[in-house]
């Protein structure tokens, strides 16, 4: 994943990382927690009638120079800009999202990181629900703590590989994938559905989520929930104070 304007440099000053970037899981892990931290998940451009632009330069100018975020596509999609900057092997693999109470098509994107001798599920982009760490593909069956989350990896259908999440007291699949490589091209139409059809949850509501060391804050249309450790404080907020949320929990602003 390239682009022209992305400098390691910049993106290493946006996350805030000052540590080693070494070509090793560690680096790997420490990167995609800091940019966790500092980097939403949301769709304001969607919600804003705009459709996602899949132009690695404008990633990077969202991201990086606007201070933005993104849903899947984007903020994955920079994490594998620092990925080849860093020289570490990856690919960008299809998955299902499987919380839905119909069957979905692989409407989400992943990265499949091959470092320090394994191969590691990679994600910066689910959600509420999304990993906070590298995953080995080869622990299968096993909980997995990450902070106050804990995840499972298990073998769906012969190649493919289910991620559980703990909620509620029981395992939760959340999505499916293989490991057949995707171009960045072949996200196109699932970009462009998750922009535009009605059914899509970006079109229909408002979605941030920006993690942190003991838990994260969603917005979800004008409802606010924040976890930390094992609280949870639900508000509903009206559009005056979702635009001061939005600002001083999220570093964003309303897009029109």
């Amino acid at each position: 994943m390239h682009a022209d304007n992305f400098t390691l440099a910049r993106y290493l000053e946006r996350i805030g990382h000052d540590g080693d970037t070494r070509p090793d899981i560690t680096t790997v892990a420490a990167l995609m927690r800091r940019q966790l931290f500092t980097v939403p998940f949301e769709n304001l451009d969607v919600q804003a009638g705009r459709v996602v632009s899949l132009v690695p330069e404008d990633i990077v100018e969202k991201i990086l120079e606007r201070h933005r975020g993104g849903y899947c596509y984007e903020v994955n999609g920079l994490f594998a800009m620092a990925l080849e900057a860093l020289g570490v092997p990856y690919r960008f693999v299809a998955a299902r999202p499987m919380f839905y109470p119909v069957k979905r098509p692989k409407t989400h994107m992943a990265l499949v990181v091959h470092a320090s001798g394994a191969d590691w599920l990679c994600d910066l982009g689910f959600g509420s629900y999304g990993i906070r760490a590298p995953m080995n593909l080869a622990e299968l069956d096993a909980e997995v703590p990450q902070d106050m989350d804990a995840f499972m990896l298990s073998r769906l259908d012969g190649d493919a590989f289910v991620l559980k999440a703990r909620a509620g007291g029981q395992w939760l699949n959340q999505y499916a994938f293989d490991l057949s490589p995707q171009e960045w091209v072949d996200f196109v139409p699932a970009n462009y559905l998750n922009s535009t059809h009605p059914d899509a949850i970006f079109v229909q509501k408002r979605v941030v989520v920006l993690h942190n060391e003991t838990g994260r804050s969603m917005l979800v249309g004008n409802a606010l929930k924040v976890v930390r450790d094992n609280d949870v404080v639900e508000t509903a907020l009206d559009d005056a104070s979702v635009a001061d949320e939005l600002e001083r929990r999220f570093g964003l602003y309303p897009v029109v």
